[in-house]
Formats: C-alpha cells, sequence, structure tokens
C-alpha cells in the first residue's frame, strides 16, 4: 500500500504536459464502507487500486454509523424472511431482485468480514449477538461494540487496505470531475489538478442527508458523488426518499442531530409524548415511527418528544452512553429529547445489480447508489449489509471493463456545495411533508441537487414510505415499482423487478 501525502509533491507517477497522472486498474473515490471493500476486493484479485478520500482514512460517514449490518443467522430466520421485511418497510418500491441478492449473501458476508479479523458482538454462549430493529420480524442486527459498529467496520477495513501493496491511498484529496472519453469514464481528475486514469472508476461517496438543515449526517454528505456521476451523464433515480432518522437529539449544543440508534428500541427503549404516554409502535419502519413524531411535534407545538431508556443496559452502547453523558444527559434516569432528521437518501445514481451505471466505465456503491434495494424506506442496518455485498459484486464486474488507450486529462472543474441558506430551504419545502408550492420554489435553488430532489418528488403525485405529499395524501398502487428517473434533462418512471 502507498500512501500519498498530498503536500509532498510525489506520487510515483507520470507527468504527461506538466501534469501529475497515475495509471491504476481501478480508482474508488470515497473511503467508506463501500469504497473500502470494494478496493479491497479488487486488490485481492490482484489488481492495482488507487483510492480518493477527502477525509483521512476510518474518518467518512461510515464510521459514525451506529447500525449493524442485517443477516439472517438465527436459527428462527431465513433470507425469505429478511427479503419479506426489506419489501414491507420499502413500501412496493423495492427492486426484487437486488433485495433477493442482499438476503441471500449477507450471511456470507459476516463470514467474510470475520475472516479480516472484524469481531462482531457476541452472546455468553459465544454465538453472535443478534439484535433487533424497527421493520425486522426477528433478531438479526450483527454489531461491533454496540453501537460503535460503523467504527469499528471503517477501522479494520481501513487496517486491511493498508496491508495491500497493490493499493494507493489519496488522503485529504476531493474528487472534482470525471475524466470521459468518447461517452466512457476513463479516470478522475482531482481539484488540484491531479489525474487518475483506470479501467474503470467506482464513486462510493456516500449520500447527501446533510442537504437538509437539522441532520445525522458529517457535514461533507451533500451528494458530491451523486453530482460527479450526472456532470459524466450518468442517469439518477429515487432522489425523493430521503430517510428522517426518528430519535435525532434535539437541543443539546454541540450535540445536535446526534444518532440514537433503533437498536436502543430494539433493547426495550420507548417513546413517549409530552403526556408522559407512549403514541407509536417504536419498532414499525422508520418511515412511520418519524411521522408519528412528526405529528406529536406539530400537535402539540413542541420542539421534541422523549426517549425512554432508563430500562436499558446503556452500558451495551457505550459510545451513546458517553457522548450523552458529556451533553449532561444521564440515559439511566434522565428523558432524552429528540425529534428526526435527515438520515439516508434511497435514491442515488442509477446502477444495476453490479453498481454499473448508465455511463460505460463507471460504477457506483453504497449510498450513492440506487439500485432500488432500499425502496421508498430502507430497513434498519441494511446499507452495511449493502456496502459490503455489493462493493464486492461491482468490484469484480468493474474488473471486466476494456483498458483504455491514454488521452490527455481535461481540467479540473471547482466544486459545487450548498450554502446554509439551500439546506434550510431543503428543510423547510422537502422535509418530512412536503407540497408543490415549497417544492417549485425549490427548483430555482442554486445547489443543481436541491433542485434534482424537487424534480423527483414533483414528478410522484402520492405519498409513499418516506416521501409524503400533504397535497397528494393517499399511496397511488399505479406506482408500485415505479422509480422516478432523471437522465439529462428528462425524466420519467421506469419499473424496475
Amino acid at each position: 500500500m502507498r500512501k500519498i501525502d498530498p503536500f509532498s509533491g510525489g506520487y510515483g507517477t507520470s507527468e504527461m504536459s506538466g501534469r501529475e497522472r497515475i495509471e491504476t486498474e481501478l480508482v474508488v473515490v470515497g473511503a467508506g464502507a463501500a469504497g473500502l471493500y470494494s478496493a479491497l476486493t479488487a486488490a485481492g484479485l490482484g489488481a492495482s487500486v488507487t483510492v480518493i478520500s477527502a477525509t483521512p482514512l476510518a474518518q467518512t460517514a461510515s464510521y459514525w454509523a451506529q447500525g449493524g449490518l442485517a443477516a439472517a443467522l438465527g436459527e428462527d430466520d431465513s433470507p425469505q424472511l429478511h427479503l419479506a421485511d426489506t419489501e414491507r418497510a420499502g413500501r412496493g418500491l423495492v427492486r426484487h431482485a437486488a433485495a433477493e441478492i442482499l438476503v441471500n449473501e449477507a450471511p456470507q458476508m459476516i463470514a467474510d468480514l470475520q475472516r479480516i479479523r472484524i469481531r462482531f458482538d457476541a452472546d455468553s454462549g459465544g454465538d453472535l449477538a443478534l439484535g433487533l430493529e424497527g421493520g425486522h420480524s426477528r433478531r438479526r442486527i450483527v454489531h461491533a461494540g454496540g453501537s460503535s459498529t460503523g467504527r469499528r467496520l471503517a477501522r479494520q477495513l481501513s487496517a486491511a487496505l493498508v496491508r495491500e501493496r497493490r493499493v494507493t491511498i489519496l488522503e485529504g484529496r476531493r474528487a472534482s470531475n470525471l475524466w470521459t472519453e468518447d461517452g466512457r469514464v476513463v479516470g478522475v481528475i482531482c481539484e488540484d489538478g491531479l489525474a487518475v486514469r483506470a479501467r474503470a472508476t467506482v464513486i462510493a461517496t456516500g449520500g447527501a442527508a446533510a442537504l437538509w438543515q437539522r441532520t445525522t449526517n458529517p457535514p461533507g454528505s451533500v451528494g458530491i458523488g451523486i453530482m460527479l456521476a450526472r456532470g459524466a451523464g450518468a442517469a439518477v433515480a429515487d432522489l425523493e426518499f430521503v430517510q428522517f432518522h426518528p430519535t435525532a437529539v434535539v437541543g443539546v449544543p454541540g450535540r445536535e442531530g446526534f444518532l440514537i440508534s433503533e437498536a436502543i428500541r430494539g433493547e426495550g427503549a420507548t417513546l413517549l409524548g409530552p403526556d408522559g404516554e407512549r403514541f407509536v409502535d417504536e419498532l414499525a419502519p422508520r418511515d412511520e415511527v418519524a411521522r408519528a413524531i412528526w405529528t406529536q411535534i406539530e400537535t402539540d407545538s413542541v420542539d421534541s418528544v422523549s426517549l425512554d431508556m432508563r430500562s436499558v443496559d446503556a452500558g451495551r452502547f457505550p459510545s451513546i452512553d458517553e457522548t450523552l453523558r458529556q451533553s449532561g444527559l444521564d440515559p439511566r434516569s434522565d428523558l432524552i429529547p429528540v425529534a428526526p432528521a435527515a438520515h439516508y437518501m434511497m435514491g442515488g445514481v442509477v446502477c444495476d445489480l453490479d453498481g454499473a451505471t448508465t455511463v460505460g466505465g463507471l460504477y457506483v456503491v453504497g449510498e450513492s447508489a440506487c439500485s432500488g434495494l432500499h425502496g421508498a424506506n430502507r430497513l434498519a442496518s441494511n446499507s452495511l449489509s449493502e456496502c459490503i455485498v455489493f462493493g464486492a459484486r461491482a468490484a469484480r464486474a468493474a474488473l471486466d471493463e476494456p483498458a483504455t488507450a491514454g488521452g490527455e486529462p481535461p481540467a479540473s472543474l471547482p466544486l459545487e456545495l450548498p450554502s446554509q441558506a439551500t439546506r434550510e430551504a431543503m428543510w423547510r419545502s422537502a422535509g418530512l411533508v412536503r407540497d408543490r408550492a415549497g417544492l417549485e420554489r425549490l427548483l430555482d435553488d442554486p445547489y443543481p441537487l436541491a433542485a434534482l430532489v424537487a424534480r423527483c418528488a414533483l414528478t410522484r403525485e402520492e405519498s409513499r414510505g418516506s416521501h409524503w405529499r400533504s397535497d397528494f395524501p393517499a399511496l397511488d398502487p399505479a406506482l408500485d415499482s415505479m422509480h422516478a428517473v432523471l437522465q439529462g434533462s428528462e425524466s420519467a418512471f421506469e419499473h424496475w423487478q
């Protein structure tokens, strides 16, 4: 593994026309779980890999993931039950073929991760401890360190990648645009002009939930990878579907939006309204729980509801326990003020079951991707499993792309980033409840992705999953399995099976 210092000026690369350039077989943009596992898989197959990461390794959005990995491992469970739960949560929009791949390959995925030294939580008998989360009919969530699963997964995958001789890591570099020739993507251009040419390119930059003012995501999650792919001509879809996590902390300075894992509700925590009474099935799918909380907040003119986790062994979730205590809240005695926050995008760059996009040479994995797996509402903890299962599939498929002759790389382009005004507008007009008037105002927003979200949301004249239109409150059965796809300036519904 070569770890490049962006300030050293040396890359061991060729220079053409005074520009630094790297030649590699696979370039991966993003170093979250999906990107790391794609890179590891490709390196394991003997390919040279370059990873571009805007942050140091193990500090991506995956690092903060509190959920676990969903896999049917229990004696009372099966991939078929996992599939049924995924499709039920997805509200008639889950692509059956994608979900079948996930649930069938997830058990082997856990074994593969254990082989690269990822230690999962065990019960008193030494077997994997399986947790329960919203929308799941069985205990099937595998954790590492309780609510520290993302942290441990990112660290171990990063450590495994560092041991690979065939991998070059460019930390502190940002991709500014994709390198295209004859309608194909042949590499990546970084902000500083560095050009990386590759047989195939994998986008794994995460989602865009930080486009919303109130979010559980780090500030960089603003859909940069989605816009890179669209700039190269790739289709995007389902951008109207952003999942709002029901239980993000409210009113705590420095911890606003801190996510409290659904696993805590799986262990018995309850949600209480201003009257101190429960008002929702805490383990219903996330869209249902989030809307129930939003209704309570609107009806009672309050800022939050209360999460009562006093009956839960907080020691099982050390990172949450520590963070709350540092914020002056004791989960053993205090009610925790929570409300929904933008958390996860189900939409993204259109791809097939191997991550291939509508543009040759370009692949996408993780939250940047839209294979139809999550439908209108992601089932809890399917996303980390998706990163591993589909990250491996994309790497294998990408290495079958043909090599291309080298031409001159294009210049880097300035990255567009959203303003605070855009984030406020997204929360106001594309939040848990939307209508035509608000969405039409977003069409003029200067950040392109905000306008694309609005276009998809205007196209879908119904309420389904995480997309709730007050002017179209009913679900339209005619839109089952229909996905709002944007290709260039054209938009249309497509039926995915």
